[in-house]
């Protein structure tokens, strides 16, 4: 399960696998599901990883 975390606002889901955070709920899930079957990350996925501000 994804970490839901308030950031300036805002709410963001966090991988708990490779920390990176997102605005979508189902692209963090799926993030995590690649990071636990694969132990690596996806570009494609994490293209759209937001960055802390």
């Amino acid at each position: 399960m994804v970490k839901t975390i308030k950031n300036q606002n805002r709410e963001l889901y966090q991988c708990e696998e490779c920390g990176l955070k997102y605005e979508s709920k189902e692209i963090a899930e799926k993030c995590q599901a690649w990071c636990n079957e694969h132990k690596s990350c996806n570009l494609d996925i994490i293209k759209n990883a937001v960055k802390d501000l």
